[in-house]
């Protein structure tokens, strides 16, 4: 791994981030992401910026915000910036609700150019209009593309995408290729409530917060090849890199989920655990150590060195 990076040529005390959604309590899904977070940036020279992604409104709670930075001081995970302090005292300039200004200046910038145009259409309006492919996501058909729809009609926004082929190189698991376009047509930028959508608020917030390298679940991989086009259209010239790792799933194979309450960092504690206990789980059931041999936070670097 360690020459991998050295191959991105990336600048000394690169940047990563951590950036929970405060929709749930912090799982161990979540402890498994912070293992690859802070252990890959303390093993080459990375730091950890410490985001909070609450652009959902409807679903994110004050106190699941609160909760989890209980967790990650109680893990030991300490920011590099964004401290749990800062978000405490309101020091919020990584918390996606205090910036809708840089959201609007964005948007604003690409409407400028031609690249933005509102839409009327709900998921179920998509839905009957393209083809039911289940091992496939919807794919947005332009349907108010060229409509010349009044600004005012609604709040939803799309950025219009070309055909480009995205190709990347993942750090575990080697060159990818992807065609936004056809994936999922359209980004929508802005949804029918006024509220920012994840794929545009990530990306403009890796853009100005100096993200050099993102480190994420599997399940986020197919939205890599979007980001980066949009990341292209807001100007980004320093390249952004990407490792996308196994997500602990229940037997089944579903994923673990914050609103189904899975496996709580806040219940292994009530329950006796010590962090370095809780650690040692999820870097086994990861993959990275064959036991539950605790592991405290500072020493997480070793997995990937």
């Amino acid at each position: 791994m360690g020459r991998v990076l050295d191959a991105l040529n990336l600048r000394p005390g690169w940047r990563t981030r951590f950036a929970p959604a405060p929709t749930g309590f912090l799982h161990l899904g979540h402890v498994v992401n912070a293992i690859y977070v802070w252990g890959m940036a303390r093993a080459h020279d990375g730091r950890v910026m410490l985001r909070i992604e609450d652009h959902d409104r409807s679903r994110c709670r004050l106190e699941y915000e609160q909760a989890l930075l209980d967790d990650l001081d109680w893990l030991g995970f300490t920011p590099d910036g964004g401290t749990t302090a800062e978000f405490r005292a309101g020091a919020s300039a990584l918390r996606q609700s205090d910036n809708d200004w840089r959201y609007a200046a964005a948007i604003t910038a690409l409407e400028i150019r031609g690249f933005i145009y509102p839409c009327r259409c709900s998921r179920g309006d998509i839905a009957r209009l393209v083809e039911d492919r289940p091992s496939e996501e919807m794919r947005y058909p332009g349907t108010c593309r060229d409509s010349a729809i009044p600004p005012d009609a609604s709040m939803q926004r799309r950025v219009k995408l070309g055909p480009e082929r995205e190709r990347f190189f993942d750090l575990l698991r080697g060159p990818q290729e992807q065609v936004p376009a056809e994936q999922c047509g359209d980004v929508l930028v802005r949804d029918r409530l006024g509220q920012w959508t994840y794929q545009f608020a990530v990306t403009v917030d890796d853009l100005d917060q100096q993200i050099d390298v993102v480190i994420r679940g599997e399940d986020l991989l197919a939205s890599t090849g979007r980001q980066r086009a949009l990341a292209r259209l807001m100007g980004r010239k320093r390249p952004l890199h990407f490792m996308h790792h196994p997500l602990v799933r229940h037997p089944g194979g579903a994923k673990l989920s914050k609103s189904a309450g899975d496996s709580g960092v806040r219940e292994l504690r009530a329950a006796g655990a010590s962090a370095a206990d809780v650690i040692g789980h999820a870097a086994r059931l990861a993959g990275l150590q064959a036991d539950d041999a605790p592991c405290a936070a500072c020493d997480v670097h070793r997995f990937f060195t």
